[in-house]
Formats: structure tokens, sequence, C-alpha cells
């Protein structure tokens, strides 16, 4: 099974259950509850890949030059080889496959190969500390277990992060001048533009449907 394959199938069973179970609670779907699942879905898969990027930091500067070396060689974007590679099923959830992932993305973003960055480290804590908020969040935007007043909190809270430290990245990075090593390219836009996009523009979403769940205190804004 190819890496990306993989990703598309496990955040595909993550999301469906979600949108089955909403559909079923509440004899409809919502264009803004289906979004929030799938960018729900897509964040626990990258938890486990960003735990990754702490159990296997040492394992990650080693093997980035390694990447270096093989795009001299073969001339291939190194993400787009990784993500196309075959994996053994019996590695699909190896910390060494996920920390690799991190080696290959380091060429177009060192920082991820130094443990002492502002990305290493933010990446790294959202690995660890939002798995929870984002399940309490995914049941609570699902099948109301909570009152619509909490969750909007806890998502104000949660979305409003993910925009600002992503948004800080992007800033960082240009900062940094990472941006000039790689070029205003379509690499440029592929891995760094639009995967950060993603964790701006949906929490921004996220964000209106939250402070709808405050201000009106039911989950209207969701479809219930």
């Amino acid at each position: 099974m190819t890496v990306i394959l993989f990703a598309v199938l496990a955040v595909t069973g993550l999301t469906l259950p979600g949108i089955g179970l909403h559909y079923h609670e509440h004899g409809g779907l919502d264009p803004a509850y289906c979004l929030l699942a799938l960018f729900f879905s897509a964040n626990l898969l990258i938890c486990y890949w960003e735990a990754c990027l702490f159990f296997r930091r040492d394992h990650i500067a080693g093997r980035a030059e390694y990447w270096r070396e093989r795009q001299q060689k073969t001339g291939r974007a190194p993400g787009a080889e990784f993500l196309t590679s075959r994996v053994p099923l019996r590695r699909l959830l190896s910390t060494e496959l996920w920390g690799d992932l991190w080696s290959a993305y380091s060429t177009y973003d060192g920082s991820y190969a130094d443990r002492r960055t502002f990305g290493f480290n933010v990446d790294m804590g959202n690995g660890f500390f939002t798995p929870v908020p984002t399940l309490l969040l995914y049941a609570a935007f699902t099948v109301e277990f909570m009152p619509a007043l909490y969750a909007g909190i806890l998502g104000v809270a949660l979305f409003w992060q993910w925009a600002y430290v992503t948004s800080l990245y992007w800033v960082s990075f240009h900062v940094a001048g990472r941006h000039r090593q790689i070029g205003m390219n379509r690499l440029y836009y592929l891995y760094v533009v639009g995967p950060n996009s993603v964790w701006i523009l949906f929490p921004l979403l996220g964000l209106y449907v939250s402070i709808r769940l405050i201000v009106e205190g039911h989950y209207g804004v969701l479809g219930h």
C-alpha cells in the first residue's frame, strides 16, 4: 500500500462514522459539520505523525541528508517520493516510517530536523496535546453530549490556537528565509502553502461555529 493511500483511507475511516452517526441522530447532513468532521479526522492522524516527530527526532536529523542526496540523484521531490512509496501493512503504524515523513519534509523546511526550532516544537506539541480536545469536539458536534456553551468555549480555545500558531509558523518560515531555499514554485505551494492553509481556513470555520454555539446556546449552526 502506498503512503498516500493509507493516509486517505485512515482519514476516510475516521470521518465517515461521524457523518453517518450525525445523519442518524439528526436526519440530515450539514456542510459545516461535514467539513469539520473531515478536519478533526485529519488532525487525529497528523497528531500521530507529530508524536513520531518527537519519538524519532534523532532519526529525522540523520535521514534528512539522505533525502537531500536522493533528490540530487533522482531529481524527484522528496515529498512526492515518500507519499507514493509502497509500505508493507505491518509498517503502516511504524514510528520510523512517519519519522521519515518529517525527514523528507525537512528538505523544504530544515527546522524539522532541529529540535530547537519553533516549527519542530509547535508541531510536536500539537501531536500530544490536541487529540483529546479534538475527540471531545468531534463527539460533541456529532451527538451533543455536552451543552453547546461548553462545546463553544472549548472550540474557541482550540480553533484559535490552530489558526494563530499556524499563522505564526508561516510568518517564521518567511522571516527565517526558508522560502528562498526552495523558491516560490509549485513545491512551495504544494508542500508549504497548501497544508498550512488547511490549518488556517478550517479553524476559522470552527471559530465561527464555536462562537455561534456560545451566542445561541444550541447546535443549530451544525444542522441539529
